[in-house]
């Protein structure tokens, strides 16, 4: 009986390792938005060449999306995303090296980057939709999506302390060896599915079974055609892509806008940067709940999802229009952590609808759309530092984020669905 007692369920194990990667994905993301600001005061960069370099990353991070959703769907997600940890945490440590080996090297190595980290969404989604009951679902893909706000928190607290003690050099040394520490424990810890792990209870095997959707066959093909001629399909890629356009102009921008459009001194602003992203992780946490919670109400999963994604963007987008007509810095920041805290909301509407239309497929699905969900990595992020080297306007970068956010939320509520889908 003690032993009974002691025992930790093996899902939470694996959210628990979920969690773990996607934090240490952010961290090696986000740094050098922070590691940035040094480099371009040594390298003579201009606010153009800045954002060349942070949206580099996104060039690779589209390319590998639904190769690792469908690998993950066929194989497991423990091969993927163990293998995608490893490449990641690599050319994150050999990114000052390709830094004084040319620009030209630096580009390139922040695009293999992205290759690696473009796996973790789509190799966790699987494997939530192999390990986590229905029930559970939205509290899962809150709980291990909440390691990338915290994640952020983590490097724009740290890295300023590392680059003011040791060089920016070291922000890259250090974060990259934390993916190794990492995949110790997941080579030891998971497995592919339920079944097939030693120290799982028949109990809890059970609970997955009876919750958990039957999983598809290793030979059978994804529907290709049928997810692009889907409007509930659109509707989540619709959603996603116009929601990250905020998510990411804030993930590389934020430091800049809160030196330059509010004057605080380096030092701080890590501090300063970190608040809208802890918002982000105590609103994902938060959203699990409500949602989980709604779903046992008498409203349908439709209605569950469209009232999240509006109370999510609709927050957001208030956030994003009145940022810059604050003239202190703190309120300002203020005002973006609500927002942001908001934003999470939206987990409960897209984020998790692609486990109610295509439990079978939820890797090689969010690998569709998180492909396109990560263009404004690339176009957002460039066209931000455009912006600000054509007009200097900050209000114009966010009320931009506002009307694409706006467009997202509409598209959704009109084409988005909660029903499981026949796409076989």
């Amino acid at each position: 009986m003690a032993a009974q007692t002691s025992y930790v369920p093996r899902r939470y194990v694996l959210l628990g390792l979920c969690f773990g990667a996607t934090f240490i994905c952010y961290i090696d993301r986000v740094n050098i938005s922070v590691a940035i600001i040094p480099m371009a005061e040594q390298f003579g960069w201009t606010e153009s060449t800045k954002g060349l370099v942070l949206s580099s990353f996104f060039v690779g991070y589209v390319i590998t999306q639904v190769l690792g959703g469908r690998l993950s769907d066929r194989y497991g997600g423990k091969l993927v995303l163990g293998a995608g940890v490893l490449i990641w945490s690599l050319f994150t440590v050999l990114t000052p090296p390709a830094v004084f080996g040319g620009f030209a090297l630096l580009i390139a190595c922040r695009i293999a980057m992205g290759l690696g980290e473009a796996v973790t969404i789509p190799s966790i989604y699987s494997m939530v939709s192999r390990w986590i009951p229905a029930r559970e679902r939205t509290r899962a893909v809150a709980f291990f999506g909440s390691g990338l706000p915290l994640g952020t928190v983590f490097a724009l607290v740290v890295t300023p302390i590392i680059v003011q003690a040791y060089g920016w050099e070291w922000a890259f040394y250090s974060f990259g060896a934390a993916g190794l520490v990492w995949y110790f424990f997941w080579s030891r810890e998971v497995t592919t599915s339920p079944q097939d792990h030693p120290k799982i209870t028949p109990h809890e095997l059970e609970l997955i079974r009876d919750g958990a959707s039957a999983h598809q066959e290793a030979g059978r093909k994804a529907p290709w055609g049928r997810f692009l001629r889907s409007a509930p399909v659109w509707a989540i890629l619709v959603a996603q892509t116009c929601g990250n356009w905020s998510t990411y102009v804030l993930l590389a921008w934020l430091p800049t806008f809160v030196t330059q459009g509010l004057g605080v001194d380096f030092a701080a602003v890590g501090v300063m940067s970190m608040l809208p992203h802890l918002g982000s992780f105590l609103g994902l946490n938060a959203t699990g709940v409500i949602a989980d919670r709604l779903l046992k109400t008498s409203l349908s999963t439709t209605a569950v999802r469209k009232l999240m994604q509006t109370l999510g963007m609709s927050g957001l987008v208030i956030a994003l229009v009145f940022v810059t007509e604050l003239e202190s810095a703190w309120a300002a920041i203020g005002v973006m952590s609500i927002g942001t805290a908001l934003a999470a909301l939206a987990v409960g509407g897209h984020g998790v609808n692609h486990m109610d239309i295509a439990p079978d497929h939820a890797g090689t699905l969010m690998g569709i759309t998180n492909t396109a969900a990560s263009m404004p990595g690339i176009v957002g992020v460039w066209v931000t530092g455009w912006i600000l080297d054509t007009t200097g306007s900050w209000d114009l970068v966010f009320r931009t984020a506002a009307a694409v956010a706006v467009f997202g939320m509409v598209f959704y509520l009109v084409f988005a669905s909660g029903r499981r889908q026949q796409f076989d």
